[in-house]
Parts: structure tokens; sequence; C-alpha cells
């Protein structure tokens, strides 16, 4: 795991592609996500390679890449970099679907695999799943089993996209929680969220269970007069 920027920074992203046209959509997606910043685009294994090698390799934090790239594979290309000491954390993002390359990519050390044709909700997922996951591993010294739970759920949940949502649950509908908790100043409860969402608060609180099981919402407890608890959540 790469330790990446300084504390509160953008995570730098290299996208490599062959497709010029791909890599720029993919660079364009990748703007769009608070929290990220492009750091260059690559077509070819020599031409990431020699960025990473370079001055502005050193800030990258993550490389979505390719498998099918002129010069080589986009495995052989993270073999190389490994080999050459460089620990960029990757996501691959490539039309290879084959079991074979799926499971070089886990033991090569990718994070995440994501299957094109995508979405730009499916990439955001991806990217939202590795910050939690940054955030989750920031600190040093050992780690008690709730940690280690919140490292392996921010992974976890890094892949559960749109198309994985249980069955009976509407990705709309939690994209719709989802930015009312992104644009709130603090926690909120289950009534909030449906009165900001125009949901039913049984449909708002059957959302929060669901992104807080997956790890990409913070449930917390506010204790008031009544000395009952309630449930507040946040985005992680």
């Amino acid at each position: 795991m790469t330790l990446g920027t300084g504390p509160g920074g953008p995570l730098e992203v290299l996208v490599v592609d062959d497709d010029v046209r791909v890599a720029r959509v993919n660079a364009a997606y990748v703007g769009k996500v608070a929290g990220f910043r492009v750091a260059g685009q690559a077509h070819t294994a020599a031409e990431a390679l020699a960025f990473l090698a370079g001055p502005q390799g050193a800030r990258v934090d993550l490389v979505l890449l390719d498998h099918y790239l002129p010069d080589g594979t986009g495995l052989s290309l993270v073999r190389r970099l490994r080999q050459l000491g460089h620990h960029t954390d990757i996501i691959m993002v490539t039309a290879a679907r084959d079991i074979a390359t799926v499971q070089a990519a886990m033991r090569h050390g990718a994070l995440q695999y994501l299957v094109k044709p995508f979405t730009f909700a499916g990439l955001r997922a991806k990217l939202e799943g590795y910050a939690a996951l940054r955030r989750a591993l920031e600190g040093d010294g050992e780690a008690g089993q709730d940690q280690v739970d919140r490292i392996f759920g921010a992974l976890g949940g890094a892949s559960a996209g749109p198309a994985e949502l249980p069955k009976g649950h509407s990705a709309l509908t939690a994209d719709l929680v989802r930015e009312v908790l992104r644009g709130a100043e603090g926690p909120l409860s289950a009534q909030e969220v449906a009165e900001r969402s125009s949901l039913s608060r049984q449909t708002a609180q059957r959302y929060l269970k669901l992104l807080e099981r997956t790890g990409r919402v913070r449930l917390s407890l506010k204790y008031g007069e009544t000395g009952r608890p309630e449930h507040r959540y946040d985005w992680v």
C-alpha cells in the first residue's frame, strides 16, 4: 500500500489505457470524484513506466490500469513496477474478464478489478472504496480487530457497485441517499435523510443499513433526555 500524498491532499491517479479516447473519458471521470486528481495519462506500458520512474511518479497514489497494452500486458507492467520497487496501488480497468487474468491480478496485488464497459457510478464506487481504505489505514501502531474489520470492510465495500445491490434495492435510491449524506455538514438521523431525499423513513433506514454494512456509512449513537440513543449516519 502506497503512503500517498500529504495529509488532506487529493489522491493522484495515473490513467493507463491504449485507447486515447477511453483514457480521456476515464480521466474525466476521475476528475469528477471529490478527493481525486489526475496526475497524467499513458497509452503504453513504456509510457506508464517512464512516468512513474520520473519526478511526477513519486506523487502517484493509484494507477487505473488497462490490461491490453500495445507493448505488453497490464499485469506484466505491475510485475516490472514491483521489481523496480514501485508500490503504487493498482485498480485494473479492462475488458479482460477471463478467470485466469482476474486471479493473476489478485495475486499481483490489484486492489480492485473493474470490467469494461462501465458507468461513471461504477468507477466512482471503486474510487470511493479506495479512499475509504486509505482512511482506514491512516496512523501507526497495531490494529485491533475493529480496525482490521474496518480496513477489510472498506476494501470489500469498494466492490459493491450499483449492479451488485441486493435484490429489491435500487441503485438510484442508493445514490440519492449517498448524495444526501455527502452534502450534509454532520451526521443525520434516518428521519432527516428521509426528509431531505423525499423518501419514507422506512426506505431511508433500509438503505442506510445497507450502506453501513458495506462500510460506506458510519453509524454513531446520540443520547438524548429519554435515554434511548438515536442512530445517526454520516458518509465515510
